[in-house]
């Protein structure tokens, strides 16, 4: 039974210069009072820049004591979305030939999604089929890029190239809209803990009920950390649908109709919250994920799947993934 990160981080020392060289004023890298380097994130530390992040050697050894045998690394918020269109699309080049290097020395072991410019279509679309190219397992996006909404009329050509694909895309949070007037900073924790959730949801309920899903039917969407909060307000949403007058839908299903269509990672650290994953998605669409080297707790994790069915271990933990990325 092979065990297959599908939620996994890589950064790179190209991608990590062009955030110090052009990060600013969103985006920094600092030391910290505990003696490590972090990436900062509208004046929040959001996580600390751990070596098995940059080195693939490192990260290898990590997968052996972790028994992980692949991993499908992607890039993190902010992802490259910051600087101007130059910038961009640099960061995007440089980052994602140093995970198809990964993938190079690593060839059993080692995936990855790509990272696009988004906010510049034509050239997202050219690094994209660079990327598929250079052997790229899927595509990961942000819940927001820059002020847009994943389903901004920008975006369309990009979304309709994934389509034609029917490319796995793994949809990751970044620091929420409005994150600097929150100020996530003094409590840290709250950032990725909860803010990241709320990013999520948003994002894919938006998607819902835009008619997103019945336009892109093909891309299988992978919602991060167990979907965010989709899992727990699945129900209520449908409620909200089902009485409302002044806004008008046109999809012909229930907002939870779509969301039972996607792929959610396991990551979520409670049985109740697997089990609502499961509960709406079925565990053929849910695939094991740990975040690292964020902080993680993956006997946790592991923990959490192990206690299901063994049909359903098998599935989450690997066996479904091969399938969705035809691994």
């Amino acid at each position: 039974m092979p065990t297959i990160d599908i939620h996994t981080h890589m950064f790179g020392d190209g991608w990590l210069d062009m955030i110090k060289k052009h990060g600013a004023p969103a985006y920094d890298i600092s030391d910290e009072a505990d003696g490590r380097n972090y990436l900062v994130e509208y004046g929040t530390p959001a996580c600390a820049l751990e070596v098995e992040a940059f080195d693939y050697d490192r990260r290898v050894e990590m997968m052996d004591r972790l028994g992980i045998d692949i991993s499908i690394v992607s890039l993190t918020s902010p992802n490259v979305h910051f600087g101007d269109e130059a910038i961009s699309i640099a960061t995007a080049r440089v980052a994602n030939d140093e995970m198809a290097a990964g993938q190079t020395a690593h060839p059993d072991r080692i995936r990855w999604f790509a990272s696009l410019p988004w906010e510049y279509p034509d050239a997202a679309l050219a690094e994209l089929d660079r990327c598929v190219k250079l052997g790229a397992a899927g595509v990961m996006c942000v819940a927001h890029i820059g002020q847009r909404h994943l389903i901004d009329p920008l975006f369309t050509p990009v979304w309709e190239a994934l389509d034609k694909l029917a490319f796995p895309v793994l949809v990751h949070p970044t620091a929420p809209l409005g994150a600097k007037d929150v100020d996530f900073g003094y409590e840290r924790i709250l950032m990725p803990g909860a803010g990241f959730m709320y990013d999520t949801t948003i994002a894919i309920a938006r998607m819902a009920v835009d008619g997103f899903f019945e336009r892109y039917s093909n891309i299988k969407i992978i919602v991060s950390h167990g979907g965010g909060y989709i899992p727990f307000v699945n129900g209520r949403v449908d409620m909200f649908f089902g009485v409302e007058t002044l806004a008008k839908f046109d999809i012909p299903k229930l907002p939870s109709d779509y969301f039972s269509q996607l792929y959610y990672d396991a990551i979520v650290y409670d049985p109740a919250a697997l089990q609502l994953v499961i509960n709406i998605a079925g565990p053929e669409k849910v695939m094991f994920g740990t975040d690292l080297p964020m902080p993680a707790d993956v006997p946790k994790l592991y923990d959490l799947v192990d206690s299901r069915p063994t049909d359903e271990v098998v599935a989450i933990r690997g066996d479904n993934a091969v399938r969705v990325f035809g691994l």
